[in-house]
């Protein structure tokens, strides 16, 4: 089996290059996630792809760079980073043409090397200050 690690940067990353298949290669038909940004779980294979391509859509020179990962048992903890220009609609924001670079952490459970559950965590409300969609926080 190819490495937990390898396979979970795999998913992350190969997206974002183009290469959507990676989804059928490496989620199982059970998957299940867990996104901040989508309001009921991600399910299946099919699912992750529409919640990916509505970002990819929104930002098509995105890219996303896995910065750290740690694996124990059938977990693996991937920290990211993802940058782009927002030149298509996303979350009903219409394009600003603004850079944004948020940051992340995926936990993937495998099972059999494909990737059967995630739960994700990112700073949505960086990318909503960075596109002007809302004020920056303000001190106390």
């Amino acid at each position: 089996m190819a490495d937990a690690k390898q396979i979970v940067r795999r998913l992350i990353e190969e997206p974002w290059t183009g290469n959507m298949h990676v989804i059928d290669e490496l989620i199982g038909p059970g998957y299940i996630g867990f996104d901040p940004s989508a309001p009921e779980p991600i399910r299946g294979p099919a699912g992750a792809k529409t919640q990916i391509q509505q970002y990819i859509d929104g930002f098509p020179d995105g890219r996303i760079t896995v910065d750290d990962q740690i694996a124990e048992g059938d977990k693996v903890a991937s920290r990211w980073t993802a940058r782009g220009t927002q030149t298509g609609e996303v979350a009903g924001i219409a394009p600003t043409g603004k850079g944004v670079t948020v940051s992340g952490i995926t936990i993937s459970r495998l099972d059999n090397g494909m990737v059967v559950e995630e739960w994700t965590t990112w700073d949505t409300l960086g990318m909503l200050v960075q596109l002007g969609a809302v004020p920056a926080p303000t001190q106390a």
